[in-house]
């Protein structure tokens, strides 16, 4: 493994787009086709190494768009197939994976985030939280969207997204940042056999004596794609009841609570252990979906608290998703870091004690 260094049994050191792209090989990832863009590289370059050992199928494809293309068509045959991408790079693909929600085609893709809007930067950000939870592409429907805060949760989320994908028909999204993307720690990676994908029976790989199938995201026929998004909107919901995951710190007793999600949750975490340490009750909330977003427990939590305060490497997404949670029942404060700054727990820290003394 590029990279990787033993430091205990079962344990290696690695980057977060080494060991995403580790735990996709590990999942039974069969064809990944992607286009290098900073500072996702690792995680094409691990696959261009370690997918042709396995047997399995990499293409650096010639852009974006024919990338997501061959997600598709990949797909389409059975195959599960991956992608990952920068910012920039996730805008080209959003027309194809609008035809890979529309046709109900499972997928994982990876977006590492750069700064924006534009070509931005290439340091940290949190800028793509609208493009990913609100249906980048054109159309009514959702993708599942995992926030990794960890190089282990990179691993882990990745592993768990093929399962979700394959579950559900559904595109799922990693949405890390370039924090998480190149940061080394070490990981404890998914042991045995690569699983074996459901059945797809639904997938087109030649009649063989059956009859033909056809998969579609275009309906002309009057009343057709109104039933089409009906039925993909029940898929959502059952989503939503069953797979809608977050993590909780100090809650249940908290007068002040902290969300935020990916990089800046984790720097939450060591801004609430710091109140704690100097007697503020304070909490934290992580989404690790952001969709579908905790908007009930979310609204239980912050109709316990005095004031809640956002924290997001950009200017304000997933504050919205709060306030819509929250409806009006405690004050909503937000702390921004856009542009590609990351902050420290000192920032995070000190914007809530700001609250505090109010």
């Amino acid at each position: 493994m590029k990279g990787a260094v033993t430091v205990e049994s079962k344990r290696v050191l690695m980057t977060g787009n080494e060991a995403a792209a580790e735990a996709a090989i590990r999942a039974g990832c069969q064809c990944y086709f992607g286009y290098p863009i900073t500072p996702q590289n690792e995680l094409i370059a691990y696959m261009a190494k370690h997918m042709p050992a396995h047997g399995r199928v990499f293409i650096q494809a010639e852009s974006e768009l024919a990338a997501i293309s061959m997600v598709f068509g990949a797909s389409l045959a059975g195959a599960r197939a991956m992608t990952s991408s920068s910012s920039p790079g996730i805008s080209l693909k959003q027309e194809g994976i609008s035809y890979l929600a529309g046709c109900q085609l499972p997928a994982v893709i990876i977006n590492v985030q750069r700064g924006g809007p534009g070509l931005g930067n290439i340091d940290p950000a949190q800028g793509d939280y609208f493009q990913a939870t609100k249906g980048g592409g054109h159309g009514d429907y959702h993708i599942i969207v995992l926030a990794p805060a960890s190089v282990q949760e990179m691993h882990d989320m990745t592993f768990q997204a093929f399962d979700l994908a394959d579950q559900y028909r559904i595109p799922v999204m990693i949405l890390a940042d370039g924090r998480v993307g190149q940061m080394m720690e070490p990981i404890r990676l998914q042991e045995g056999p690569a699983p074996i994908p459901p059945a797809k029976p639904w997938a087109l790989t030649g009649a063989k004596g059956r009859a033909p199938q056809c998969i579609r995201s275009l309906f002309l026929e009057e009343g057709a794609l109104e039933k089409h998004n009906l039925a993909l909107q029940e898929c959502y919901r059952r989503i939503a009841a069953a797979d809608t995951k977050l993590e909780e710190t100090h809650t249940a007793d908290c007068e002040w609570l902290i969300a935020a999600w990916g990089t800046c949750g984790r720097i939450g975490k060591g801004a609430v252990q710091k109140a704690r340490a100097q007697g503020i009750k304070a909490g934290l909330i992580r989404p690790l979906t952001l969709w579908p977003f905790p908007y009930e427990r979310l609204a239980r939590l912050g109709a316990q608290v005095k004031a809640l305060l956002v924290v997001e490497m950009n200017c304000g997404q997933m504050l919205e998703d709060v306030r819509l949670a929250v409806n009006g029942a405690t004050p909503v404060h937000f702390s921004g870091y856009p542009g590609g700054r990351v902050p420290t727990v000192s920032d995070v820290f000190n914007a809530l004690t700001a609250l505090v003394r109010q």
